[in-house]
């Protein structure tokens, strides 16, 4: 675990003093899964026969505004201690936030888009699943490096332990204490379910498909992940339910519930099969 890539040392340039600059590898892990993630948006979009570029400007801005509503939660479901501590308030620079807030800022941002330039919602949000969740997977690993959201204390042989301070420093990680390696488990999850949705994609038999996937099996996973995860700044509901792991059992409902109605109106029809050119009779 490396929280920082590198780190310029302090310069001056124009009469003014600058630095140190840090490199963080968090930051640069990002910036591959908005890459990577526009990348897939723009290859799905090509293969279902949707304009790309209108795909890759929405991703922009779904992506930016899921980066912004993470943090957003996160200072909402906290806000009692960032309340009492604000300088703490900076340190969501060097974790995620809660992932959901940024799940629910994306939707609406990506309602608006769709409907403006008159894209198929839900053929559209198929396109987009994979690229999410692709972006996902990579990011986890960024938190993985940065420290942020670590597992419990765990007695595994694939425990991992944190020596870095300033990862201590900047989002309080558990140090010389082996844990639960929970960044990795939602990446391996993650990368899991992106081909799991390529595959759906190929063959799915109606629009929505795999948008109700993605929200499902990554519902599940991060619900039993909630289990195992050791960072206190979460939120709680009733007590004993995460905000996410309740926000996730809103997403399976709301799945559940919404794949009748979707399967139904959106079928995709299957392309027509050419029959076979007839034997020439023999002469």
């Amino acid at each position: 675990m490396h929280a920082k890539l590198l780190t310029l040392p302090a310069f001056d340039l124009a009469g003014r003093h600058i630095g140190p600059l840090t490199l963080h590898t968090y930051g640069v892990l990002l910036a591959i899964a908005f890459i990577t993630g526009l990348w897939v948006a723009g290859r799905q979009a090509r293969a279902t026969g949707l304009d790309a570029a209108r795909v890759t400007d929405m991703a922009v801005y779904v992506l930016i505004a899921g980066l912004i509503g993470a943090k957003v939660l996160l200072v909402i479901v906290e806000w009692s201690y960032y309340a009492r501590h604000p300088g703490e308030l900076l340190s969501i620079l060097q974790s995620g936030g809660v992932f959901y807030g940024g799940l629910l800022a994306g939707f609406p941002v990506a309602w608006w888009y769709a409907k403006k330039h008159s894209l198929p919602a839900w053929r559209t949000a198929d396109v987009l699943a994979p690229a999410v969740v692709i972006g996902q997977a990579i990011g986890r690993i960024g938190c993985f490096a940065a420290g942020c959201c670590y597992g419990k204390p765990a007695d595994v042989p694939w425990a991992v332990t944190f020596r870095d301070a300033y990862a201590s420093r900047t989002v309080g990680t558990p140090l010389d204490t082996p844990l639960h390696p929970t960044e990795l488990y939602e990446s391996i999850a993650c990368f899991l379910i992106f081909f799991v949705l390529l595959r759906v994609a190929r063959g799915k038999r109606f629009d929505g498909q795999v948008t109700l996937t993605y929200v499902a099996s990554y519902a599940v996973v991060r619900f039993i992940i909630e289990f195992f995860r050791g960072d206190a700044v979460r939120g709680t509901v009733f007590g004993w339910l995460s905000t996410s792991q309740f926000i996730a059992l809103l997403m399976v409902f709301a799945a559940a519930l919404s794949l009748p109605y979707v399967s139904r109106k959106n079928r995709v029809e299957p392309p027509p099969t050419t029959p076979p050119a007839p034997t020439p009779a023999p002469a």
